[in-house]
């Protein structure tokens, strides 16, 4: 029989991450995200409903949200559920999870110089690709050679 796992989330940081590593020498970090669901109620009136999720990212991706993701930060996280058991005082638990495939960074970086440019970089769990193709750096922007030209438009 045939399986798919595959969960798409976009939502807000609920905590600041902290970035460990383990004895392997690889980087792991545990992130909050609220998601919010807005829908109609039986009495016709607007219901908000917050679901708090818990994601695991490994990897280069742990150690870019260690670098660049906090507490408030919109996220888009793809990945796949896993279900954790363990056994405490005689009492069996268990927890369900995303696992962190894709991270992809949204919204505005703040602070100084950022002029409410949007953020926008993605990263794959694992590897150690990171899509940089909107600079961290305002200040650098990488114009093209004669970009001082008089422009007329």
């Amino acid at each position: 029989m045939a399986s798919f796992n595959k969960v798409i989330l976009l939502g807000n940081v609920t905590r600041d991450p902290e970035l460990r590593y383990i004895s392997s020498g690889t980087a792991v970090t545990d992130i909050g995200l609220a998601v919010n669901d807005r829908r109609k109620n039986a009495q016709g009136e607007w219901v908000e409903e917050t679901t708090f999720v818990d994601v695991t990212l490994w990897g280069r991706t742990a150690e870019v949200a260690g670098e660049y993701v906090s507490k408030g930060s919109p996220l888009l996280i793809e990945g796949r559920l896993k279900l954790d058991q363990w056994e405490k005082d005689g009492k069996k638990n268990s927890k369900l999870r995303v696992v962190c495939d894709r991270m992809q960074l949204l919204g505005s970086r703040g602070g100084e110089g950022s002029r409410g440019k949007p953020r926008v970089a993605a990263t794959r769990g694992g590897g150690d690709e990171f899509d940089q193709s909107s600079s961290f750096n305002d200040g650098d922007m990488g114009e093209a050679p004669g970009a001082d030209d008089d422009i007329p438009f």
